[in-house]
This record gives C-alpha cells, sequence and structure tokens, in this order.
C-alpha cells in the first residue's frame, strides 16, 4: 500500500500528495486517513481525479473537520465496495456498506462488489415487451 499526505482540503475536496517514489492509486480507489481525535476516526476518501506531480483530487465520503494538512493517507488498492445479496435484504447502509439501520453489522465474510461497475452489454438486458401492473386505475 502506497502513503502519502493531505496537500490541501477544500470542504468535502481533499488533495493528496504521493512521493516521487510512491505509486499513484488508481481512479475510484478507495483511501484511508485517520483523524487526531481520541476514537482515531476512520474518514474514506474516493480518488476522483489525477492532478499531476504525484497528487490526486479525492472526495470525502464524511465530514472532513478535523482533517489537517500533513495527515498520513493510505491508498487500499481497491475501489470502495459494499455487501451485496440476500442478507442485505431490508437492511439500510451508507454508501460505505457500514450499517445504519441500529441492527447487526454485516459479516466480515459477506459478499462484497465495488459501488462503480460497467454496465451491462445489450446482450444481457432484457428486451421483452411486457406488461407492468402497477395498481394505478386509469
Amino acid at each position: 500500500m502506497s502513503s502519502g499526505k493531505i496537500a490541501q482540503v477544500i470542504g468535502p475536496v481533499v488533495d493528496v500528495l504521493f512521493a516521487a517514489g510512491e505509486k499513484l492509486p488508481e481512479i475510484n480507489n478507495a483511501l484511508v486517513v485517520y483523524k487526531n481525535d481520541e476514537r482515531k476516526t476512520k474518514i474514506v476518501l474516493e480518488v476522483a481525479l489525477e492532478l499531476g506531480d504525484g497528487m490526486v483530487r479525492t472526495i470525502a465520503m464524511e465530514s472532513t473537520d478535523g482533517l489537517t494538512r500533513g495527515m498520513e493517507v493510505l491508498d487500499t488498492g481497491r475501489p470502495i465496495s459494499v455487501p451485496v445479496g440476500k442478507e442485505t435484504l431490508g437492511r439500510v447502509f451508507n454508501v460505505l456498506g457500514d450499517t445504519i439501520d441500529l441492527e447487526a453489522p454485516f459479516t466480515e465474510d459477506a459478499e462484497r462488489q465495488p459501488i462503480h461497475k460497467k454496465a451491462p452489454t445489450f446482450d444481457e438486458l432484457s428486451t421483452s415487451s411486457e406488461i407492468l401492473e402497477t395498481g394505478i386505475k386509469v
């Protein structure tokens, strides 16, 4: 995992500078930074743009309050992913896959999929015409 340092914070936008020898994270990769508070709160950043000269522009998935220049940022090497499958039915969770419905969190072995995927091809889509019953009377 490569690491960099926060160069600037402007609202939810965080610019991260990586050293000359460090490998830059790919677009859509998740980066992690830990706040210097008593709980060591983890903030997830998503790489949106390469600015050049070892700098990437990221979007924070949570509030950036408490982030300062010079804080260490770690590249996870993969995009943000969320749980999928039957155990997610009827559950409420945020973009990071953390439950927010006050029930038990998802298990560690739950199947997860990245939030960015290629769209299905036309061959994979259903093209049949069928009546969609909505219950609305016209």
